[in-house]
This record gives structure tokens, C-alpha cells and sequence, in this order.
């Protein structure tokens, strides 16, 4: 089995691609460390802090290379869709090496399925491991924006009782980033770096509804630009708005629940097809073998039946969607 070279190299270049990924985001986790560490001490607006970073060694900076990908790509639409995706999943990477996330993750999709199916699963297996990115970021997007919005009703809470007690908005806002869980504390202490650094409240608030892409959040952010042009009770307004949310997250919450079967069922009878052809391959490759092995007609055959699978999947999750 190991004579074969091909296999060899396969096996060598799959463990070279998992050692630059580690390599890839255990660099990136010091950065942001270090990146954090410093934002904390200027906010808190130390006086040792200018000493220390003088003592402190240098972070590694982006090669050259690395950051004139990163330009050319955002310069792109697409790069700046993808720049958009990775800030609402609040990933920090750039967008050159999403890029290469992307090339890693399907050269070794394709590698293994190759290695285990042969080559008609292993272009498959590449396709999924090109979008498989994809739907990691999408998936972190959509769980951080359930979670923000979950602790939305405690965070108008905790802002309304900073009002009424004498704070300002910047600093209600400022003792929400201390108080609240995550992510709620990560984007409201964003807001208040952002405008001790210069930017005006509206900008920064903007910045976060593009980061969350939330209409409840919508309606906190207007209520708070226009409560800041022609003055009023910002409290008061705040208070009826987390009632209003109140009750839209209790709706949300009893939609989701009614429609989790149909959800549910739309997943595991597009997934049946798939496991059952898998486990048929498994305990008997000769009866499944003619449909890879048969380009003229097996493999058209495979190309309808997954196509058929993804137009049922999305007409049973557009029918379980219910737009509230």
C-alpha cells in the first residue's frame, strides 16, 4: 500500500497543509493577544503604559507579499464581501489568508476523498472543502446574531438604568462593554475605542449594525441618532424599544420551536441519499462500483441526484422560513 509514491506524497502534503494551518492561526492568536492587550491599556488611559511597550518586543508584521494580496483582493467584490463576512463572524484573518484557507482546505478535501473514493468523490470532496469555509463563517454569523440578539433585552435594560442613575450614553455604553457577555461586550467596547479615538458616535454605531446585521439593533441605533439631533428622553425611548423586543424574541423563540421538525426532517431526508449510497459502497463496492466506474451513464446519474438533493433541500428550508 505505501509503495505506491502517489499515496506517499498525498499523505506527506496532507500533514503539510495541517502544520501551516496551525502554523497559520497560531500566529494570528498572538497578534490579536497582543493587539488586545495594547487597546486595553490605551483605553484605560495608563501612564506606565509608554515605557512598556518600549520594553516589549516588536510584532511580527504581514510580509510584504502578504499585504499587497490583502489590497489587491479587498480591491475586489468579492474581497470585500468576504472582508464584511469575516467582521460579522468576528474572525480575526485577513482576507489573503481566507484566501488561502480556502485553497488549503479543498486541495486536502479532495486529497483524502481521493485516497478513500477514488477520483469522481474526490472532485466532489474538493467542491465541499472549497465552501467549507464558507459555511464555517456563515455558521459563526448566524450564532453570534442569535447570541447578541438574545442579550439584547438585558443590555437595553442595563443602558436604560445608567441613563435614569446620571451616565452619559458613552458611558452607559462603556458600562455595558464591562458587564454584558459576549459578543454584546465585544461590539459596545468596540463603539467606545472607536470614539475615544476620534470617530463620531453615529460612524461608530454604524460600523456595529454593519457588523450585526440586526433590525432590532436597527431600531436602538435610530432611536439613538435621533434622540442625539433633537434631543428627548432617551431612557424612556429605550425602555418601550426593549419592550418591543421583548416580545420579538419571544416570537422568534416560538417560531423556531414550530418549525424545528420541519427543519429537522428537510436535513436528515437530504442526508439519507448520501449516508445510504456510502454505507452501500462500504458493504458491497461491486453493486455501487458501476455507478462511479460508468462515465457515460453513472455519472450523469450522480450529477442529477445531488442536484435534485440541493433543489430539495432549499425548497423545504424556503418553505420552513418563516419571515417575521
Amino acid at each position: 500500500m505505501f509503495d505506491n509514491p502517489l499515496l506517499i506524497a498525498a499523505i506527506a502534503g496532507g500533514l503539510a497543509i495541517v502544520i501551516l494551518i496551525v502554523a497559520v492561526f497560531s500566529i494570528r492568536a498572538q497578534r490579536q493577544a497582543e493587539l488586545d492587550a495594547r487597546m486595553k491599556r490605551f483605553t484605560e488611559g495608563l501612564e506606565e503604559t509608554a515605557a512598556a511597550e518600549e520594553a516589549k518586543p516588536a510584532v511580527e508584521e504581514p510580509s510584504q507579499l502578504t499585504r499587497a494580496i490583502d489590497r489587491l483582493l479587498t480591491q475586489r467584490e468579492f474581497g470585500k464581501n468576504w472582508r464584511n463576512a469575516l467582521s460579522k463572524a468576528d474572525l480575526k484573518i485577513t482576507v489573503a489568508e481566507y484566501l488561502a484557507i480556502h485553497i488549503i482546505s479543498t486541495i486536502a478535501f479532495f486529497a483524502v476523498a481521493t485516497l478513500l473514493w477514488g477520483l469522481v468523490l474526490g472532485i466532489v470532496g474538493g467542491v465541499v472543502g472549497f465552501f467549507a469555509p464558507r459555511i464555517y463563517v456563515a455558521r459563526k454569523q448566524r450564532t453570534r446574531l442569535i447570541r447578541f440578539e438574545e442579550q439584547l433585552p438585558d443590555t437595553i435594560g442595563l443602558w436604560v438604568n445608567g441613563l435614569r442613575s446620571g451616565y452619559s450614553v458613552l458611558q452607559a455604553m462603556e458600562a455595558i462593554a464591562k458587564e454584558s457577555p459576549e459578543p454584546t461586550a465585544t461590539e459596545f467596547r468596540r463603539v467606545v475605542q472607536e470614539v475615544q479615538l476620534g470617530i463620531s458616535m453615529e460612524d461608530a454605531l454604524d460600523h456595529m449594525l454593519k457588523r450585526l446585521d440586526s433590525e432590532d439593533l436597527d431600531l436602538i441605533v435610530t432611536a439613538v441618532n435621533i434622540q442625539r439631533e433633537v434631543g428627548g428622553n432617551l431612557a424612556e425611548i429605550l425602555d418601550v424599544i426593549g419592550h418591543t423586543i421583548r416580545e420579538r424574541i419571544k416570537l422568534k423563540g416560538e417560531i423556531r420551536v414550530l418549525t424545528s421538525q420541519g427543519r429537522y426532517t428537510g436535513w436528515f431526508i437530504s442526508g439519507l441519499p448520501i449516508i445510504l449510497s456510502l454505507f452501500l459502497m462500504v458493504i458491497n463496492p461491486n453493486y455501487m462500483g458501476g455507478l462511479f466506474e460508468n462515465r457515460m451513464c453513472g455519472w450523469p446519474l450522480i450529477g442529477i441526484g445531488l442536484g435534485l438533493i440541493g433543489m430539495g433541500t432549499a425548497a423545504i428550508q424556503r418553505i420552513v422560513d418563516i419571515q417575521y
